[in-house]
């Protein structure tokens, strides 16, 4: 699976690419959501799955996601967030988005979180509905 994988913090962004290429993931990665735009503007949105962290700078993970789910309509989109109110910004997205992945995680919740926004056709909210 081809993930454009966006965080501005080296550190998360280092330890998240490495766990999903150990899954056998082909990553690729942008430091802020302006960069990441870049990426899927010059590859027409062929990735198979958006993960961004929702606060960067120059421009947010919610603003991304709103970028590239109108851009791209079937791209999946993950987000990751270690604020609270970061998480209740996104609630607007909740029929783009697949999840939101709470800071700090574990190697596993991180890839499980990826492995089921993969695999998923369903946002949360049409997962609701439909139960």
């Amino acid at each position: 699976m081809r993930i454009l994988l966006t965080e501005d913090d080296d550190s998360v962004r280092a330890f998240v690419g490495r766990a999903l290429e150990l899954d056998g993931h082909d990553v690729e990665t942008a430091c802020h959501g302006v960069e990441a735009l870049e990426r899927l503007k010059e590859n027409e949105g062929s990735y198979d799955l958006l993960v961004t962290d929702v606060k960067m700078p120059l421009m947010d993970g919610i603003a991304l996601a709103h970028e590239a789910s109108g851009q791209w309509p079937g791209l999946p989109i993950l987000l990751m967030t270690g604020f609270a109110d970061q998480r209740e910004r996104a609630e607007d997205l909740a029929e783009k988005i697949r999840d939101v992945v709470t800071k700090p995680f574990t190697l596993e919740q991180i890839r499980e979180a990826v492995t089921d926004a993969a695999t998923t056709d369903e946002t949360p909210e049409e997962s609701e509905k439909a139960a």
